[in-house]
């Protein structure tokens, strides 16, 4: 459209801005034309009429009389109907599935409605789709409802649940088909407008890179331009995303990041080019096209002013440049001797010459877009290999210990095509120490193709050269390569290993921490917390099975005062009828577990049935000296704490493992070695994922559990508590939108994560209400003329049994119509009588056809049944492991080969599983030996996996006793 005036421009770009716009070649000339002859004047801007549709004769023009004002404001939002090139996605009444293209009648009428907001930088516009109904958007403050897909049905996975905490799915593309109906793959109408334009569609390149389809890659993009929260899309948008888990999530967004930062950088890079005078329609081209930030690198670096100091630019600054350029393009009329200048060093001798021009010709070559792509397509078929050995440096003056852990990696070599991630990261985490040296190991073959390749095609000269000219172009050629391109892609292999294996390294520790958290929680039992300790004692905590702190104590098991120590245990433990302990696996957890396991076996607690279990303490001591630690709990010595914290993390592992910073946990893999912002991101979001799946109760939840909820932050969270103390317990889930900064938008994605406790509010109500009435007799008798009080919150507030499920309130309506439906009561919600009510209509209506006739999609309704049918106080941590409860200890000298053992994993990692069988040191079983067969066919395995937490029953297979390592089998998961 260049040649149309700016005036035109703007109304065209107006037009394609909100509506699904088209791919350039679609633009054709024809196009500018009609809409050139249509242009007027400035003064009759208002009066102008609508484009007609392409596919339709042109009928009368029915002018929209619109003020100026008014048109600004509909510009964004003016749709053109030229093709149908948008992905059909299921119509929907309102923001649920807000991913639609509006009706016409909409444009004129609601023009706010699609463009509340202001453009935000690093926001993007997401072009409205086109469904078999169109229906028109709705703002977020209106509570949303799904309506039923017209068309293909959406696809119901029979034993998929409504959350995702397994290892992730294998990423492949699904081609059943899918809520929206069967999808259009990518022509051009999931065109999104970002603040930097590339060349590249960034839906096509999402879906590329993560293997997601294109049309939940654009409702992605749109759901995180509105600050939608992973939880909430995962569980509450499911016919958006294609069932996608938070897993799949999470890299969907690292990777929108990304290609938003490159789309930044590029701009940047252009804006400095152009400021510089060396902007050319194919720089700009190029630039344009980088999908990463080493393409980026790679595009401009001819361009970049760099230091000084280098050779090519020494040389250049005496003059030499015409030399070079004349030996590659008019070698007959060059005469070097005419450059020498005996009192100028660098020009004093005809070697010096040589060496100035060839200095400047391998900068030429190094930098030459062609001649970086044919090496590295060469690279790709040649095996290049990554080799450490041990430094001559380390093998002198090194600790022995160090030297002695990288082993491995001494005389060691790998192809870069096959090394494994958590190689990569040892070999790294070597180097930096200074213990290996590694190299990148290009074969000889690889230069040698090259070489030839550039004399003889790339960089051949176009005239004859004489031999000492052609000499100096091979030497210029070598010299690139050795001093220039081989550095360089040594550089680019080793950072893109590293990359990788942080990538994986980070999500490996996403899942293990995931499955920490959800550890099931020992409900119900008074627990003995022991922090172990030598010269200080061991700190005992005994915590109530409501939490409550009954006692704390700190007693001498090993210094010779263990029999006098063992009647003040048992006084306790009997006092408190306590018979579980739980002891930290920190300094001399092996001496205490033995003292109790010795005490146990002799029966010296009877009749109490005593057991132990061991518990990871990582964090303990951090947390026992934070703020929060003093805040919780002030009258108590920072190590009394510790204990406190050992006890509670078998009680309710999630609400006390929330305290502590996730990096702190210690299930990860060289997590100090890692990206630490990428690091906190993903494990945050975990934390938050986990928090919310499970759910809180809002009114006796602590302030730092809440938040962790989608939605919440720590300002509202600490007015949530504040709300909560003023005015008592919140009776229903619309009270939240009283409270400070809790918007819509924090209400629409904290809502369904946050449970009420409905005998809790009951009891509330019926206290209020007697309260109520005798102040209302009191008002009456006493001063008439006095204004009346105002009613307390729960006058006008009633509780809604469907607040204690995992239902958000923009389906409600439906929830109510469902339960008319099936002839049940809210009341009745988690009692087997409704479970018997839903199984009768679901059996004869089937889950899609009672979906249609309740207007709705089958995900929505598959999550108000779930919510519906679950029992009272239900918690998804149930269907995870318990920690593992023992009475006697097995000590590392005791095993044998062919030994068959039960533990708990303790690790996951890529090369394998670590696992606790409770002789002090964790066994490795090689991933070798974790087959399908040997997985629990009863759980439900996305992939191979086995995580933190798991009890298993293991094979030993190897114990090197001077190193400390067991080698395992897996027999069974437990």
């Amino acid at each position: 459209m260049s040649s149309l005036p700016r005036r035109v421009k703007s109304e065209a770009k107006a037009l394609t801005s909100e509506d699904d716009e088209l791919p350039s070649f679609l633009n054709s000339s024809s196009e500018s034309e009609e809409e050139e002859e249509e242009w007027e004047p400035k003064s009759k801007t208002a009066k102008r009429p609508r484009l007609p549709k392409k596919n339709e004769a042109k009928p009368k023009k029915v002018a929209a009389p619109r003020s100026a004002v008014a048109r600004k404001k509909v510009k964004k939002v003016a749709i053109k109907k030229e093709m149908d090139v948008s992905l059909p996605i299921a119509p929907a009444e309102d923001n649920r599935t807000q991913l639609l293209k509006p009706k016409e009648e909409d444009v004129g009428t609601k023009p706010k409605i699609l463009n509340q907001k202001p453009e935000v930088p690093e926001k993007m516009e997401i072009n409205s789709f086109q469904g078999k109904n169109e229906n028109s958007f709705e703002s977020d403050e209106k509570p949303s409802t799904s309506v039923p897909v017209v068309g293909n049905q959406v696809k119901h996975e029979k034993s998929e649940e409504d959350f995702a905490f397994d290892e992730p799915p294998f990423k492949k593309i699904k081609s059943t088909t899918c809520p929206e109906g069967k999808p259009v793959k990518n022509r051009g109408g999931n065109k999104i407008n970002e603040e930097f334009e590339m060349n590249w569609d960034i839906v096509q390149a999402l879906s590329e890179i993560t293997n997601v389809e294109p049309w939940v890659c654009a409702n992605l993009i749109r759901l995180f331009q509105e600050e939608n929260t992973i939880p909430f899309i995962a569980r509450y948008r499911k016919e958006l995303i294609n069932n996608l888990e938070a897993d799949a999530l999470r890299e969907v967004q690292q990777t929108l990041e990304e290609l938003r930062t490159v789309a930044k950088k590029t701009h940047t890079m252009i804006q400095k080019l152009k400021k510089e005078g060396k902007l050319s329609g194919c720089l700009l081209t190029a630039l344009l096209n980088c999908r990463t930030l080493e393409e980026l690198d790679h595009v401009s670096a001819p361009y970049k002013t760099g230091s000084k100091g280098t050779k090519a630019q020494r040389a250049k600054q005496l003059g030499l440049e015409p030399a070079a350029l004349a030996l590659l393009q008019n070698p007959t009329e060059l005469n070097l001797f005419s450059y020498i200048r005996p009192n100028i060093k660098g020009l004093s001798n005809i070697r010096e010459v040589e060496a100035g021009v060839q200095h400047i010709l391998a900068d030429i070559f190094a930098k030459d877009k062609d001649t970086l792509d044919f090496i590295r397509k060469l690279c790709q078929q040649r095996y290049i290999c990554i080799q450490s050995a041990l430094a001559k440096v380390s093998s002198k003056s090194g600790n022995e210990k160090d030297i002695n852990k990288f082993q491995l990696y001494h005389e060691f070599s790998c192809n870069i095509k096959n090394i494994q991630h958590h190689q990569i990261l040892a070999i790294n985490r070597g180097e930096n120490l200074k213990i290996l040296t590694v190299k990148v190991n290009i074969p000889d073959g690889v230069k040698n193709e090259f070489c030839w390749w550039c004399v003889n095609e790339r960089w051949r000269p176009k005239q004859f050269l004489k031999p000492e000219l052609m000499r100096i172009l091979q030497n210029s050629v070598e010299d690139a390569y050795k001093r220039l391109i081989y550095p360089l892609l040594c550089r680019e292999f080793r950072s893109k290993l590293t990359s990788d294996a942080e990538k994986e390294s980070v999500m490996m520790f996403g899942r293990n921490l995931r499955q920490l958290l959800l550890t099931s929680p020992v409900r119900g039992r008074t627990l003995m917390g022991v922090d172990p300790g030598y010269k200080h004692g061991c700190k005992l905590a005994i915590i109530s099975p409501t939490n409550q702190i009954l006692h704390t104590d700190v007693v001498y098991l090993h210094s010779g005062q263990g029999f006098r120590e063992a009647e003040k245990i048992k006084r306790l433990l009997l006092q408190y009828n306590c018979s579980t302990v739980v002891i930290g696996n920190g300094t001399a957890c092996r001496e205490t577990e033995a003292y109790f396991a010795d005490l146990i076996m002799k029966k010296y607690f009877a009749p109490l049935d005593v057991v132990y279990c061991i518990v990871s303490e990582a964090g303990a001591s951090i947390y026992s000296v934070s703020p929060e630690a003093a805040k919780e709990m002030p009258d108590l010595d920072p190590n009394l704490r510790s204990a406190v914290s050992i006890a509670r993390r078998v009680q309710d592992p999630l609400a006390e493992l929330v305290k502590i910073e996730p990096k702190h946990i210690g299930v990860g893999m060289y997590q100090h070695d890692v990206s630490q912002t990428l690091l906190k991101a993903t494990l945050d979001s975990v934390v938050e994922e986990c928090v919310s799946f499970v759910g809180v109760d809002i009114n006796i939840c602590s302030e730092i559990l809440l938040r962790h909820i989608a939605g919440l932050n720590a300002n509202r969270a600490k007015n949530i508590v504040e709300w909560r103390e003023k005015n008592g317990p919140f009776i229903n889930r619309e009270q939240l939108k009283e409270v400070k900064g809790l918007g819509p938008k924090s209400f629409q994605q904290c809502a369904g994560f946050i449970r009420f406790n409905q005998e809790y509010i009951k009891t509330f109500c019926s206290s209020k209400k007697t309260e109520l009435g005798s102040h209302e007799l009191l008002a009456k008798a006493g001063a008439q003329g006095k204004k009346k009080s105002k009613p307390t919150p729960c006058a006008s507030q009633q509780p809604n049994p469907l607040d204690q499920t995992c239902i958000h309130p923009e389906s409600y309506n439906i929830a109510m119509r469902f339960l008319a439906f099936i002839g049940g009561n809210a009341n009745d919600i988690g009692k087997s009588d409704m479970q018997q009510k839903v199984n009768a209509v679901i059996q004869k209506e089937g889950l899609e056809g009672t979906a249609k006739r309740l207007n709705t999609t089958v995900h929505t309704l598959q999550l108000i049944i779930d919510g519906l049918t679950q029992p009272e106080g239900f918690d998804i941590r149930t269907d995870f492991d318990k920690p593992d409860f023992k009475r006697s200890i097995v000590c590392f000298e005791d095993l044998s080969v062919g030994t068959v053992l039960t533990g708990k994993v303790e690790n996951a990692t890529p090369f394998g599983v670590f696992v606790d069988i409770g002789v002090g040191k964790a066994g490795l079983i090689p991933v070798r030996n974790i087959t399908e067969a040997k997985l629990s066919k009863v759980k439900k395995r996305r992939s191979l996996g086995l995580g933190p937490g798991e009890r298993v029953e293991v094979k030993v297979l190897n114990v090197d006793i001077p190193r400390l390592r067991i080698t395992l089998d897996l027999i069974r998961v437990l």
